[in-house]
């Protein structure tokens, strides 16, 4: 039974969230406030957190921060900030999807799913044990990416798309088929979503993420990435 912990200091939409997800066949734990959410956080031990943005006592996004900073579990950030500048905020922060108030039960639930999906239980921290020199490795069965030899964290939907340019490298992605590849084809996330996981990808892993050497442009059509 996968375990969902719900931050959501709207009593209505957070009972709402609560019984859909309990009958939906999820254990869940739901917090009012951003300090019992991290408590429940290290006690529950969630599996997806679904978080919301304005909380009376911490910012969402910082409290996202905070968790991305010890944690690669899935997070789904909710918010009634629907503008395309507050979604590109969220996804920067480290959320892996972001859906904006009003939203479906049903559509709240294949979300969580999807997260589920594409997300593993594999323990971040990993001994590297491959014997290549290769400055880049993805170590898919362990689910874990090295730089330098050295372990770096990923929120999943970046290790999706790292594991899809590793066993395809050189092909050329558009935005769209990346999207695809994290979200779903029923994702309503924009391709500016796409730029940003590049982004973060390239600060973890290029010397210079200015003048990147393994994830490439291809102007007017995707990215591409290369061991070179």
């Amino acid at each position: 039974m996968s375990k969902i912990l719900i931050i959501e200091d709207d009593l209505s939409i957070g009972e709402m969230m609560s019984i859909y997800l309990y009958e939906e066949g999820y254990q869940v734990m739901r917090a009012e406030t951003g300090r019992q959410g991290e408590l429940l956080f290290r006690d529950f031990e969630p599996d997806v957190i679904v978080l919301d943005i304005m909380l009376p006592d911490v910012d969402g996004i910082q409290l996202c921060t905070d968790f991305r900073n010890s944690s690669t579990i899935p997070i789904l950030m909710v918010s009634a900030k629907n503008e395309v500048s507050d979604r590109v905020k969220g996804l920067q922060t480290g959320a892996d999807d972001y859906l904006c108030k009003p939203f479906s039960m049903r559509e709240l639930s294949a979300r969580i799913q999807a997260l589920l999906r594409r997300s593993n239980a594999f323990p971040p921290l990993v001994q590297f044990t491959d014997s290549t020199e290769q400055v880049v490795h993805l170590d898919l069965e362990k689910r874990s990416l090295f730089v330098h030899r050295k372990i770096i964290e990923t929120t999943f939907s970046e290790f999706e798309i790292m594991k899809l340019f590793w066993q395809n490298q050189g092909r050329v992605y558009s935005r769209e088929e990346l999207l695809n590849r994290v979200r779903g084809f029923d994702s309503y996330v924009t391709e500016r979503a796409i730029d940003v996981h590049i982004a973060n990808l390239r600060k973890k892993i290029e010397a210079d993420p200015k003048e990147p050497k393994y994830i490439k442009t291809v102007w007017g059509v995707g990215y591409k990435f290369l061991l070179t």
